[in-house]
């Protein structure tokens, strides 16, 4: 290499960490410095959620790429139910025709969008794909461990139709629709820790613990969950088994009725999972 390749090679590389470093000084400054404005009442930049929305749209299409929708979804009894079943868990946020979102989907930022036209941007299989797993940052909810594989697929199947639907017909569809059971999820046929892991986020576990192996704020409301397998007792009086724990996670108002930990409807698979999965940390 030449003396004067060399200075030209030295000098790019000096170029471009200095921009690095100014860079890193200048993220640093916004972060600490408390400048950018995380307000609910104000929005991103625009070019921010465009490559959001951008970055989400190919993450979806990837991860839902070998889904397969079953033929159910173009039967018109399983897009009723998923009328119902969309009324109940989907309105609230998405609204419908000639239905507003309620209060809470409309202060949401980013706000959460019209699904009327849903079926027309998204194959079923990525509909499917973030009705089960949600979208991380977005507000939107993963319903894998709320609905059953059927009840989501019923959502899928509605929201192909809706496109189709007048605000009278929506109305009409709804009421003929009723307020449908949700289907009963499978149990596993063995305790599952990775899968209690996951129901560890999706019951919100970690918004009052510090669970390990689980991200989520610095909480200290509720005790940290590591090294429960090594502890005696569970709330200090119960013998600490599997099956106690399990008991504990569905109802612990009915174990401790002085405990403050609510009962937040998890299932008895569910309990069995992330009992396996804490015991094992």
């Amino acid at each position: 290499m030449t003396q004067r390749r060399r200075l030209v090679v030295i000098t790019v590389g000096a170029t471009l960490a200095a921009l690095a470093v100014l860079a890193a000084a200048v993220g640093t400054l916004l972060l600490y410095g408390g400048y950018y404005n995380v307000a609910a009442t104000r929005s991103h930049f625009q070019w921010v959620h465009t490559l959001l929305e951008i970055g989400m749209r190919e993450s979806v299409r990837h991860h839902a790429r070998e889904v397969t929708a079953p033929p159910s979804v173009a039967h018109a009894e399983v897009a009723l139910r998923g009328a119902g079943l969309y009324r109940d868990n989907c309105l609230q946020c998405h609204g419908a025709p000639g239905v507003a979102q309620g209060e809470i989907g409309r202060s949401m930022q980013p706000v959460p969008g019209s699904l009327a036209d849903a079926a027309r941007r998204w194959r079923h299989n990525e509909m499917y794909w973030i009705t089960r797993h949600g979208i991380k940052m977005s507000g939107m909810p993963a319903w894998e461990f709320h609905l059953a594989e059927e009840d989501i697929w019923a959502i899928v199947a509605f929201l192909t139709v809706l496109p189709r639907l007048s605000p009278a017909g929506y109305a009409a569809m709804a009421e003929q629709a009723g307020h449908p059971a949700r289907a009963a999820r499978p149990p596993h046929p063995h305790p599952d820790a990775e899968n209690g892991r996951l129901a560890l986020t999706q019951y919100a576990c970690n918004a009052c613990h510090v669970i390990p192996g689980v991200t989520g704020p610095a909480t200290f409301v509720g005790p940290p969950l590591r090294g429960l397998g090594e502890r005696q007792y569970i709330a200090g009086h119960l013998p600490n088994t599997a099956d106690n724990l399990a008991r504990w996670i569905r109802d612990p108002q009915r174990m401790d009725p002085s405990t403050a930990m609510p009962a937040l409807d998890v299932t008895e698979s569910d309990a069995r999972d992330i009992a396996a999965y804490l015991l094992a940390r």
